[in-house]
């Protein structure tokens, strides 16, 4: 008897795991075809009653020995088979952070490797699909992280900066950069938030290094994300600087940014 829904072509869920540790990339080398002996990313597909996030939890304990914390990257298509027969497939995405030793589990993949995010050949890697998460990951998570927290660090000499936060805040909004000689001088965040009233934006961490003050890299960094807010229908952005810095002070007024008068209030939560 003929099956109908299976000629039906919804694409099969399926789940992957970005693991970066020191700009390296977690991948793991298959045993079993299709794709067998290529770099492949954790994860496998979603069981019948299982959300997304409980299916990559899953597979990175059976795979990896361990637990993790996950953030959503997003969602990325591709394609599949079994027996011979092709089929669609949607590969739901998400940074993780493991939170112990990793022990690799050998009935489902031989070996481990961490390779260079700016090194990764896409020919290499399994499934059309890990081929784009890989491919985002170069395109939006290739930093210095090194030369991220020496800037950072002029902004707030007691910043303990945390290399997964940095990927959170890029999925949570936009970083702009700034480079001279292929060195990271500048960086700056703006992120969206919905309140009742309207859609704004806050920028944040907005720095320059010392050495390369006093070339507009600032203003250029502030202008790139404004641009960003108004491509993303944002209403109103805010921000706040220090009154002791006082060429940034001067720069967001120049650009368009008029001082509100309010009570800044800060609580910290234990």
């Amino acid at each position: 008897m003929e099956c109908d829904i299976c000629n039906f072509e919804n694409p099969k869920g399926s789940v992957s795991a970005v693991i970066i540790k020191e700009g390296r990339i977690l991948v793991l080398k298959r045993i079993e075809e299709p794709f067998n002996d290529m770099w492949d990313l954790p994860g496998g597909y979603i069981d019948a009653g299982e959300t997304p996030e409980q299916a990559i939890k899953r597979e990175i304990k059976e795979e990896l020995g361990v637990d993790a914390n996950i953030d959503f990257i997003g969602c990325f298509p591709g394609t599949a088979s079994w027996k011979d027969k092709e089929f669609p497939i949607i590969s739901h995405a998400y940074i993780a952070e493991l939170t112990g030793e990793l022990k690799l589990n050998t009935s489902e993949n031989s070996s481990f490797n961490w390779i260079p995010i700016s090194d990764i050949n896409l020919k290499e890697i399994a499934f059309d699909s890990n081929k784009r998460i890989v491919e985002y990951v170069k395109n939006n998570f290739s930093i210095n992280f090194e030369e991220l927290k020496k800037l950072i660090t002029q902004l707030d000499a007691s910043a303990d900066i945390k290399e997964i936060n940095l990927f959170r805040s890029i999925l949570n909004g936009y970083m702009s950069r700034k480079y001279a000689d292929g060195k990271l001088v500048g960086v700056g965040w703006i992120f969206p938030r919905r309140t009742l009233l309207r859609k704004q934006a806050v920028i944040e961490d907005v720095v320059v290094d010392s050495s390369q003050r006093g070339k507009g890299y600032g203003k250029e960094i502030t202008l790139d994300l404004m641009r960003w807010a108004q491509e993303n229908a944002i209403e109103v952005i805010e921000l706040t600087s220090g009154s002791h810095r006082i060429a940034a002070n001067e720069l967001y007024k120049k650009v368009g940014f008029q001082l509100h008068p309010t009570n800044h209030y800060l609580y910290k939560v234990e």
